[in-house]
Protein backbone atom coordinates (compact mmCIF):
# COMPACT_ATOMS: atom_id res chain seq x y z
CA UNK A 1 0.00 0.00 0.00
CA UNK A 2 2.82 2.24 0.47
CA UNK A 3 4.02 1.69 -2.89
CA UNK A 4 0.57 2.80 -4.37
CA UNK A 5 0.65 5.92 -2.26
CA UNK A 6 3.66 7.08 -3.39
CA UNK A 7 2.69 6.33 -6.74
CA UNK A 8 -0.11 7.96 -6.51
CA UNK A 9 1.05 11.63 -5.54
CA UNK A 10 4.15 11.18 -8.28
CA UNK A 11 1.49 10.80 -10.61
CA UNK A 12 -0.83 14.13 -8.84
CA UNK A 13 3.01 16.04 -8.97
CA UNK A 14 3.13 15.39 -12.29
CA UNK A 15 -0.26 16.40 -13.21
CA UNK A 16 0.07 19.63 -11.70
CA UNK A 17 3.29 20.73 -12.98
CA UNK A 18 1.41 20.32 -16.19
CA UNK A 19 2.78 16.73 -17.31
CA UNK A 20 -0.72 15.49 -18.01
CA UNK A 21 -2.53 12.53 -18.43
CA UNK A 22 0.19 11.00 -21.37
CA UNK A 23 3.36 11.87 -18.41
CA UNK A 24 0.98 10.06 -15.60
CA UNK A 25 0.29 7.08 -17.93
CA UNK A 26 4.31 7.11 -18.56
CA UNK A 27 4.79 6.66 -14.99
CA UNK A 28 2.15 4.30 -13.83
CA UNK A 29 1.53 2.39 -16.79
CA UNK A 30 -2.65 2.47 -17.76
CA UNK A 31 -4.83 4.77 -16.46
CA UNK A 32 -3.12 4.43 -12.72
CA UNK A 33 -4.15 0.34 -12.33
CA UNK A 34 -1.44 0.43 -9.68
CA UNK A 35 -3.90 2.65 -7.32
CA UNK A 36 -7.39 1.00 -8.63
CA UNK A 37 -8.63 -2.15 -7.18
CA UNK A 38 -10.41 -4.40 -8.88
CA UNK A 39 -13.92 -3.47 -7.66
CA UNK A 40 -13.05 0.15 -8.80
CA UNK A 41 -14.71 0.72 -12.43
CA UNK A 42 -11.87 1.88 -14.13
CA UNK A 43 -10.07 -1.04 -13.48
CA UNK A 44 -12.99 -3.25 -14.80
CA UNK A 45 -13.28 -0.91 -17.79
CA UNK A 46 -9.68 -1.46 -18.75
CA UNK A 47 -9.45 -5.31 -18.20
CA UNK A 48 -12.55 -5.63 -19.94
CA UNK A 49 -11.03 -3.41 -22.94
CA UNK A 50 -7.64 -5.61 -22.16
CA UNK A 51 -9.71 -9.19 -22.49
CA UNK A 52 -11.68 -7.94 -26.22
CA UNK A 53 -8.18 -6.32 -27.80
CA UNK A 54 -6.49 -10.32 -26.26
CA UNK A 55 -10.01 -11.88 -28.16
CA UNK A 56 -9.59 -10.24 -31.12
CA UNK A 57 -6.30 -9.94 -31.63
CA UNK A 58 -5.87 -13.83 -31.15
CA UNK A 59 -9.46 -15.63 -32.58
CA UNK A 60 -8.62 -18.53 -33.12
CA UNK A 61 -6.89 -19.15 -29.73
CA UNK A 62 -8.99 -17.62 -27.06
CA UNK A 63 -12.12 -18.79 -27.15
CA UNK A 64 -13.74 -17.64 -23.64
CA UNK A 65 -13.11 -15.82 -20.48
CA UNK A 66 -13.98 -17.25 -16.67
CA UNK A 67 -13.99 -15.41 -13.41
CA UNK A 68 -12.98 -17.84 -10.53
CA UNK A 69 -14.42 -18.33 -6.74
CA UNK A 70 -12.16 -15.41 -5.73
CA UNK A 71 -12.46 -13.00 -8.28
CA UNK A 72 -9.63 -13.67 -10.52
CA UNK A 73 -10.44 -13.47 -14.26
CA UNK A 74 -8.57 -15.89 -16.71
CA UNK A 75 -8.77 -16.43 -20.53
CA UNK A 76 -9.69 -19.72 -21.62
CA UNK A 77 -7.67 -20.86 -24.85
CA UNK A 78 -9.00 -23.60 -27.47
CA UNK A 79 -6.51 -25.77 -25.82
CA UNK A 80 -8.59 -25.44 -22.54
CA UNK A 81 -5.65 -23.94 -20.97
CA UNK A 82 -6.63 -20.99 -18.45
CA UNK A 83 -4.10 -17.83 -18.67
CA UNK A 84 -4.49 -15.57 -15.28
CA UNK A 85 -5.57 -11.66 -16.42
CA UNK A 86 -4.23 -10.25 -13.11
CA UNK A 87 -2.43 -12.12 -10.34
CA UNK A 88 -3.02 -9.09 -7.79
CA UNK A 89 0.51 -8.84 -7.25
CA UNK A 90 2.70 -5.67 -7.10
CA UNK A 91 5.78 -5.54 -8.98
CA UNK A 92 8.48 -3.11 -10.37
CA UNK A 93 9.05 -3.05 -14.08
CA UNK A 94 11.53 -5.25 -14.00
CA UNK A 95 9.29 -7.89 -12.34
CA UNK A 96 6.71 -7.20 -14.77
CA UNK A 97 9.06 -7.60 -17.68
CA UNK A 98 10.39 -11.04 -16.10
CA UNK A 99 7.04 -12.95 -14.33
CA UNK A 100 3.98 -11.01 -16.34
CA UNK A 101 0.59 -11.48 -16.39
CA UNK A 102 -1.58 -10.47 -18.77
CA UNK A 103 -2.33 -6.94 -17.30
CA UNK A 104 1.41 -6.39 -17.33
CA UNK A 105 1.77 -7.54 -20.36
CA UNK A 106 -1.00 -5.08 -21.56
CA UNK A 107 -0.32 -2.41 -18.82
CA UNK A 108 1.55 0.12 -20.96
CA UNK A 109 0.09 1.74 -24.01
CA UNK A 110 1.70 1.45 -27.06
CA UNK A 111 2.55 5.36 -28.69
CA UNK A 112 1.16 4.92 -31.89
CA UNK A 113 1.57 8.51 -32.67
CA UNK A 114 5.12 9.75 -33.76
CA UNK A 115 7.84 10.14 -31.26
CA UNK A 116 10.46 13.21 -31.83
CA UNK A 117 12.36 11.73 -28.55
CA UNK A 118 13.44 8.33 -26.76
CA UNK A 119 10.78 7.54 -24.01
CA UNK A 120 11.79 6.73 -20.44
CA UNK A 121 14.09 3.54 -19.94
CA UNK A 122 10.85 2.20 -17.99
CA UNK A 123 8.45 2.47 -20.77
CA UNK A 124 8.48 -0.62 -22.92
CA UNK A 125 5.34 -1.46 -24.15
CA UNK A 126 5.31 -4.95 -25.58
CA UNK A 127 8.48 -6.04 -23.50
CA UNK A 128 6.21 -7.68 -20.58
CA UNK A 129 5.40 -11.34 -22.53
CA UNK A 130 3.20 -14.14 -21.34
CA UNK A 131 4.56 -16.72 -22.50
CA UNK A 132 2.03 -19.57 -22.00
CA UNK A 133 -0.12 -17.48 -24.35
CA UNK A 134 2.89 -17.53 -27.08
CA UNK A 135 3.11 -20.69 -26.25
CA UNK A 136 0.07 -21.59 -26.97
CA UNK A 137 -0.47 -19.66 -30.05
CA UNK A 138 2.64 -19.96 -32.16
CA UNK A 139 4.50 -23.46 -30.67
CA UNK A 140 5.21 -24.83 -27.19
CA UNK A 141 9.31 -25.86 -27.93
CA UNK A 142 11.54 -25.61 -30.73
CA UNK A 143 10.34 -28.70 -32.39
CA UNK A 144 6.53 -27.12 -32.81
CA UNK A 145 7.53 -23.88 -33.52
CA UNK A 146 9.78 -24.58 -36.64
CA UNK A 147 6.23 -26.96 -37.84
CA UNK A 148 4.93 -23.55 -38.04
CA UNK A 149 7.15 -21.82 -39.81
CA UNK A 150 6.06 -20.27 -43.34
CA UNK A 151 8.49 -18.56 -46.04
CA UNK A 152 7.84 -14.92 -46.35
CA UNK A 153 9.75 -13.01 -49.19
CA UNK A 154 11.28 -10.05 -48.26
CA UNK A 155 12.62 -9.18 -51.62
CA UNK A 156 16.21 -10.45 -52.22
CA UNK A 157 15.47 -13.68 -50.12
CA UNK A 158 13.15 -15.59 -48.02
CA UNK A 159 12.65 -15.65 -44.38
CA UNK A 160 11.00 -17.92 -42.24
CA UNK A 161 8.06 -16.50 -40.14
CA UNK A 162 5.59 -18.09 -37.97
CA UNK A 163 2.34 -18.79 -39.96
CA UNK A 164 0.27 -19.16 -37.05
CA UNK A 165 -2.46 -16.48 -36.08
CA UNK A 166 -1.89 -14.38 -39.53
CA UNK A 167 1.65 -13.50 -38.68
CA UNK A 168 3.73 -14.27 -42.21
CA UNK A 169 0.40 -13.15 -43.74
CA UNK A 170 1.33 -10.02 -41.85
CA UNK A 171 4.80 -9.42 -43.05
CA UNK A 172 3.66 -10.70 -46.37
CA UNK A 173 1.62 -7.87 -46.73
CA UNK A 174 4.05 -5.18 -44.95
CA UNK A 175 6.63 -6.12 -47.88
CA UNK A 176 4.09 -5.65 -50.45
CA UNK A 177 4.10 -2.12 -49.44
CA UNK A 178 7.09 -1.72 -47.97
CA UNK A 179 9.60 -2.86 -50.81
CA UNK A 180 8.08 -0.17 -53.74
CA UNK A 181 8.75 2.44 -51.31
CA UNK A 182 12.47 1.38 -50.89
CA UNK A 183 12.78 0.60 -54.28
CA UNK A 184 12.30 4.46 -54.91
CA UNK A 185 14.03 5.72 -51.97
CA UNK A 186 17.77 4.88 -50.45
CA UNK A 187 17.03 5.97 -47.54
CA UNK A 188 14.20 3.75 -47.06
CA UNK A 189 16.36 0.74 -48.26
CA UNK A 190 18.87 1.33 -46.21
CA UNK A 191 17.43 1.40 -42.71
CA UNK A 192 15.53 -1.73 -44.02
CA UNK A 193 17.63 -3.81 -45.88
CA UNK A 194 19.14 -6.23 -45.62
CA UNK A 195 17.24 -7.78 -42.81
CA UNK A 196 19.72 -8.38 -39.80
CA UNK A 197 17.23 -11.94 -39.21
CA UNK A 198 13.24 -13.05 -38.14
CA UNK A 199 13.22 -16.51 -36.95
CA UNK A 200 16.24 -17.46 -34.32
CA UNK A 201 15.73 -19.99 -31.24
CA UNK A 202 17.41 -18.06 -28.47
CA UNK A 203 17.24 -16.47 -25.22
CA UNK A 204 17.17 -12.53 -24.71
CA UNK A 205 20.51 -11.40 -23.76
CA UNK A 206 21.17 -10.56 -19.83
CA UNK A 207 17.61 -13.14 -18.94
CA UNK A 208 16.46 -16.58 -19.07
CA UNK A 209 13.60 -15.59 -21.01
CA UNK A 210 13.03 -16.90 -25.25
CA UNK A 211 13.06 -13.67 -27.16
CA UNK A 212 10.40 -13.19 -29.64
CA UNK A 213 12.45 -14.39 -32.37
CA UNK A 214 12.33 -17.82 -31.25
CA UNK A 215 9.02 -17.36 -31.76
CA UNK A 216 9.60 -16.78 -35.02
CA UNK A 217 6.84 -13.31 -34.96
CA UNK A 218 9.36 -10.59 -35.01
CA UNK A 219 12.12 -9.10 -37.88
CA UNK A 220 15.16 -7.09 -37.19
CA UNK A 221 16.22 -4.77 -40.19
CA UNK A 222 19.10 -3.32 -41.45
CA UNK A 223 20.91 -2.84 -38.40
CA UNK A 224 23.52 0.45 -36.76
CA UNK A 225 25.41 0.15 -34.33
CA UNK A 226 23.16 2.87 -32.94
CA UNK A 227 20.04 0.89 -32.77
CA UNK A 228 20.49 -0.86 -29.65
CA UNK A 229 20.36 0.42 -26.40
CA UNK A 230 22.68 -1.94 -24.87
CA UNK A 231 25.43 -0.75 -28.02
CA UNK A 232 24.88 2.92 -27.49
CA UNK A 233 24.21 6.05 -25.35
CA UNK A 234 20.80 7.67 -25.09
CA UNK A 235 22.27 10.10 -27.38
CA UNK A 236 23.73 7.86 -30.19
CA UNK A 237 20.19 6.45 -30.24
CA UNK A 238 18.37 9.94 -30.23
CA UNK A 239 20.52 11.21 -33.57
CA UNK A 240 19.19 7.49 -35.13
CA UNK A 241 15.40 8.09 -34.14
CA UNK A 242 15.91 11.43 -35.62
CA UNK A 243 17.07 10.21 -38.61
CA UNK A 244 14.63 6.41 -39.07
CA UNK A 245 12.80 6.79 -42.10
CA UNK A 246 8.79 6.98 -40.38
CA UNK A 247 7.61 5.07 -43.37
CA UNK A 248 8.74 1.94 -42.04
CA UNK A 249 7.40 2.09 -38.85
CA UNK A 250 3.65 3.33 -40.21
CA UNK A 251 3.51 0.47 -42.63
CA UNK A 252 4.39 -2.02 -40.31
CA UNK A 253 2.05 -0.62 -37.28
CA UNK A 254 -0.67 -1.09 -40.06
CA UNK A 255 0.05 -4.78 -40.07
CA UNK A 256 -0.15 -5.28 -36.02
CA UNK A 257 3.66 -4.61 -35.16
CA UNK A 258 5.15 -2.65 -32.86
CA UNK A 259 8.30 -0.98 -32.77
CA UNK A 260 11.12 -1.22 -31.10
CA UNK A 261 11.97 2.37 -31.19
CA UNK A 262 9.11 2.88 -29.26
CA UNK A 263 10.75 1.79 -26.46
CA UNK A 264 12.75 3.34 -23.39
CA UNK A 265 15.46 0.36 -23.75
CA UNK A 266 15.28 1.32 -27.66
CA UNK A 267 15.67 -1.72 -30.19
CA UNK A 268 15.34 0.46 -33.78
CA UNK A 269 15.67 -2.24 -35.94
CA UNK A 270 13.29 -4.66 -34.49
CA UNK A 271 9.52 -5.09 -35.51
CA UNK A 272 7.47 -7.67 -33.26
CA UNK A 273 3.94 -8.52 -34.28
CA UNK A 274 1.71 -7.96 -31.84
CA UNK A 275 -1.71 -7.10 -32.88
CA UNK A 276 -3.54 -6.68 -29.25
CA UNK A 277 -0.97 -3.96 -28.35
CA UNK A 278 -2.02 -2.24 -31.81
CA UNK A 279 -5.52 -2.72 -31.05
CA UNK A 280 -5.39 -1.33 -27.72
CA UNK A 281 -3.26 1.77 -28.77
CA UNK A 282 -5.78 2.47 -31.77
CA UNK A 283 -8.91 1.92 -29.99
CA UNK A 284 -8.49 2.86 -26.22
CA UNK A 285 -5.53 5.18 -25.92
CA UNK A 286 -7.89 7.54 -23.69
CA UNK A 287 -8.66 6.15 -20.34
CA UNK A 288 -12.19 5.11 -19.75
CA UNK A 289 -14.91 7.91 -19.24
CA UNK A 290 -17.69 7.53 -16.63
CA UNK A 291 -20.69 7.75 -18.13
CA UNK A 292 -19.64 5.98 -21.70
CA UNK A 293 -19.51 2.21 -22.02
CA UNK A 294 -16.06 0.35 -21.52
CA UNK A 295 -16.01 0.06 -24.91
CA UNK A 296 -16.09 3.33 -26.28
CA UNK A 297 -13.68 4.22 -28.68
CA UNK A 298 -13.92 1.36 -30.44
CA UNK A 299 -13.42 1.42 -34.15
CA UNK A 300 -16.42 0.17 -36.12
CA UNK A 301 -15.55 -3.26 -36.11
CA UNK A 302 -18.65 -5.54 -36.41
CA UNK A 303 -16.27 -8.79 -34.75
CA UNK A 304 -15.83 -7.20 -31.81
CA UNK A 305 -19.78 -7.05 -30.38
CA UNK A 306 -19.64 -11.13 -29.95
CA UNK A 307 -16.73 -10.36 -28.06
CA UNK A 308 -18.06 -7.63 -26.38
CA UNK A 309 -21.46 -9.79 -24.95
CA UNK A 310 -19.26 -12.88 -24.70
CA UNK A 311 -16.88 -10.72 -21.70
CA UNK A 312 -20.02 -9.18 -20.06
CA UNK A 313 -22.11 -12.79 -20.17
CA UNK A 314 -18.86 -15.06 -18.83
CA UNK A 315 -17.81 -12.09 -16.24
CA UNK A 316 -21.44 -11.48 -14.93
CA UNK A 317 -21.96 -15.60 -14.32
CA UNK A 318 -21.71 -17.07 -10.80
CA UNK A 319 -17.78 -17.40 -10.22
CA UNK A 320 -16.32 -20.58 -11.11
CA UNK A 321 -15.04 -22.61 -8.06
Amino acid sequence: MKIKRIVLLLGIAVLVLGGGIRAWNLIIGTYGQAVFSDQDPVYQAVMKRDLLCLMLAYPGYIKNVEKSADGKVSVIMQSGKKILYDDKKEKNSWQKSGNPDLQDMMDQIYPIADIKELLPNNFNPGCARVYPLLNEVYGKNKGQILSNLAKVSIGYKFVEFNSNNRASEALRSVMKELLPLARQNYKIYNAAFPSSGTFNYRIIGGTNRLSSHAYGISIDLHDNKYDYWRWSTREQGQKRLNAYPREIVRIFEKYGFIWGGKWGNFDIMHFEYRPELILKARCFSKEPVSGLPWYDGLQDNKEAWKYIWLIEESLSKTPVS
